[in-house]
């Protein structure tokens, strides 16, 4: 029988298991010889003992009365075990500590079956009984969320109907698989604390004859959970070779009942040779601030001409905000390219969009060197920046617990606890405000390049820094469309994400909803995960009635949202995909994800090139003329050209009347067409002078000079917000140098009174 490689978990994981990787030879050895002849290829329909000698027969889990679990012990002798492990471990004795030296950290770990990432289905999880169907067995997965309602179809764990030791949780591996641990959770809800104390483990080959895990001659208790959300590892003291296992609770909180959900961690033996999930040679693994920075040098090193590396800020706790630029002048703002980003890492536990840009960046220059006619156009006439880490403190706070330890909010939140998706400025409010006073006064209120209020210009405003930096960033460079990636759901949703009179959910279209609704619907139609028709709902939302696109208010208002603050205050239209209901994603799982997001990836980009561009010029100069408006008629939403004067408007195919004005300028009205083919069509305007004799004439007749004053207000509170961050960046700066030398200090000291 083949035994498949046991996989490297995370590094949490890593430093907790006290087994050797010898370990693994040693379970293959004493558990799989009693089967070798069993394990076939069909070993997912036929059922095989598990070396036991009597167990009693389980009730059907259907049943709506309590069912006693069966333990047994093995059929060989315990001496006759002892004595093989003696002697296989005396054989490899030698050979583990020339191991243990060259790699202390190295562990046996297996990878999760999938019960958060769905990879299990619902009908492979059985149940001793449970309250009703919103709390049946398929609710315990790891991390799964319930509503706001107690007693729906949707809640936050598996409930057993009775309050007794004879209640399990049952997971059907398919295969036979080598066991080595199980990961629990409490119950996920607002109105109810329950979670279990101790559980047993219990493991079989056909439902009938159970064998539960030994710790020695006892049966071993494992510690569960102390509140609801944070998970526990418990490692199998000596791993076991079965298709089912089973959680059987044996105390729980006293002032609850037993709920749990979990995920069980095992290698599935005789896999054979399988082909790798994806052919593309990228690097798929989780990659700390050091590791990311390495494999952002290597992408430059091999790919210099169309790669160059910036940083817009650096985090609280002082990490870089490093992004990448790809392009066939990456360094500088060429005049009529448009300007894409991809934003990951907002909250800094759903990993997967770091990944994926990580592993964006090495696809598009490998692709790139290959010749790959639609990667080298995607380059040669667009500027893509790549920002894979938006929150670092926060990714390095869930990377230390690993990817299936971070439970569901460790690193979400930055170093200061600001969740980063509502600290943007809420200009939403401010624009509504101003369009019922103009209403009111027979006048027309701006909906686009709205200022930031004044109190979020402050010293004291309580703006974290990486805001900071992504609102300087965003003045800088005119991005034209971005994505922001997040995780832990299956959808793409788009502006407005705050609603109006702050309802908790309300569909809150944009002036441009028709063209956000084609972005999310590129994004989701060619997501492998999003179309497929057979898969589950990850909590308790199924957006697959909506095509697994949804407006954001229509999902749940978020004030000050980043996809909000940049459609009003900047040209840019973004917006947010929910890459994976697992927002931890175990390594195995990288090339899957990768596979099912390439394409989408890249269409999205692609979507950059549709509607109208051109450049706005002084018609006797050529010059290009900065922040003239671009009005569409019967869309509510203007933008503004860049500083070369360039500009890109996003459009669904269709004739429009297009108008350009700016500040000292006659305005210019043209019809523009936009055709089905992603290829932005050219409108270029001449503008004329407004003459000096017209202006004197205005004056003289008691008129006023039109002028852009949105634009200056804009202008005056961006001086004012750089100017409050480069005060508290130095003060920031100067606590943590007199950090750095304090603890150096006490290093010093500590270091002569060891020496002393």
């Amino acid at each position: 029988m083949e035994f498949w490689p046991c996989q490297v978990f995370s590094p949490t994981l890593q430093r907790k298991a006290k087994m050797e990787k010898s370990l693994c030879f040693l379970v293959a050895v004493v558990f799989l010889t009693g089967f070798v002849e069993a394990a076939s290829a069909d070993d997912a329909e036929t059922s095989h003992n598990i070396t036991t000698t009597t167990a009693e027969a389980v009730t059907n889990p259907h049943q709506t009365t309590p069912t006693t679990p069966t333990t047994s012990r093995a059929e060989f002798s315990s001496s006759t075990v002892k004595q093989d492990t003696k002697n296989i471990s005396k054989e490899r004795e030698e050979e583990n500590k020339q191991k243990e030296e060259t790699d202390e950290t190295t562990r046996l770990e297996c990878p999760p079956l999938g019960l958060e990432s769905l990879r299990v289905d619902d009908s492979q999880i059985q149940a001793s009984s449970f309250q009703r169907m919103g709390l049946g067995p398929h609710r315990g997965r790891l991390n799964i969320q319930s509503g706001i309602e107690d007693g729906d179809m949707y809640d936050g764990a598996w409930c057993a109907a009775y309050k007794n030791k004879h209640q399990w949780l049952e997971v059907d591996a398919l295969h036979l698989t080598l066991f080595t641990g199980v990961i629990l959770q409490g119950r996920n809800s607002i109105w109810s604390w329950d979670w279990v104390h101790t559980y047993k483990v219990q493991l079989s080959n056909d439902t009938v004859k159970w064998v539960t895990s030994m710790n020695g001659t006892e049966e071993a208790i494992f510690e569960g959970n102390q509140n609801p959300e944070t998970p526990v590892l418990g490692l199998l003291p000596v791993p076991m070779v079965a298709r089912y296992i089973r959680i059987n609770p044996q105390t729980w909180y006293p002032n609850g009942t037993i709920c749990l959900r979990a995920e069980i961690l095992g290698c599935r033996v005789n896999a054979g040779i399988q082909d790798p999930p994806s052919k593309d040679p990228l690097d798929f693994r989780h990659h700390n601030y050091k590791e990311m920075r390495k494999l952002m040098k290597t992408v430059t090193d091999e790919c210099p001409d169309i790669t160059h590396v910036y940083t817009i800020g650096r985090s609280y706790m002082g990490l870089k905000m490093y992004v990448m630029v790809i392009s066939d002048n990456p360094s500088k703002h060429e005049l009529g390219e448009p300007e894409f980003r991809y934003v990951a890492g907002m909250h800094g536990n759903e990993v997967l969009g770091r990944e994926l840009v990580l592993n964006l960046m090495q696809y598009l220059c490998k692709e790139y060197k290959k010749g790959n006619q639609r990667i080298v156009r995607l380059v040669t006439e667009t500027r893509i920046h790549l920002l894979p880490s938006m929150n670092p403190d926060g990714y390095e706070e869930a990377y230390e617990k690993g990817s299936e330890l971070a439970g569901w909010a460790e690193g979400r939140y930055s170093f200061e606890g600001i969740d980063l998706n509502h600290n943007f400025p809420d200009l939403n409010n401010l624009m509504w405000d101003a369009q019922e006073t103009a209403a009111a006064e027979n006048s027309k209120a701006s909906n686009h390049y709205i200022p930031m209020p004044e109190y979020y210009t402050k010293e004291d405003a309580m703006v974290a820094p990486e805001t900071r930096a992504v609102i300087n960033w965003m003045f800088e460079i005119p991005f034209v469309l971005s994505a922001n990636l997040h995780g832990g759901e299956l959808v793409v949703s788009y502006p407005f994400d705050c609603t109006r009179d702050w309802a908790p959910q309300e569909d809150t279209p944009t002036a441009d909803n028709a063209f956000f609704r084609w972005l999310a619907t590129v994004y989701a139609s060619t997501n492998l995960a999003m179309v497929n028709p057979n898969r589950r709902m990850c909590h308790y939302d199924d957006f697959q009635q909506y095509r697994n696109i949804i407006n954001g208010g229509a999902w749940h208002t978020v004030p000050g949202s980043m996809n909000d603050f940049s459609y009003l205050h900047t040209n840019c239209f973004e917006v947010t995909v929910e890459l994976s209901c697992d927002k931890f994603p175990h390594a195995s799982e990288l090339p899957i994800e990768w596979e099912n997001n390439k394409e989408s990836l890249l269409i999205y980009m692609e979507q950059i090139h549709r509607g109208i561009k051109g450049v706005i010029r002084d018609k006797l100069t050529k010059q290009g003329i900065p922040d003239a408006i671009i009005k569409v008629e019967d869309h509510d939403h203007d933008i503004r050209s860049a500083a070369d004067g360039d500009y890109w408007r996003l459009l669904n195919p269709g004739e429009y009347r297009v108008a350009v004005w700016a500040e000292g300028y006659f305005p210019s009205v043209r019809l523009c067409r936009v055709g089905m083919e992603p290829h932005a069509t050219i409108c270029d305007f001449s503008l004329i002078k407004t003459p000096i004799e017209r202006l004197k004439e205005i004056r003289a007749n008691g008129g006023k000079i039109p002028q852009d004053l949105q634009l200056r207000l804009r202008a005056l509170r961006l001086r004012m917000f750089r100017a409050t961050t480069k005060v508290i960046n130095r003060r920031r700066e100067s606590q943590r140098q007199r950090h750095e030398q304090l603890w150096l200090a006490r290093r010093t000291r500590s270091s002569r009174a060891r020496r002393a």
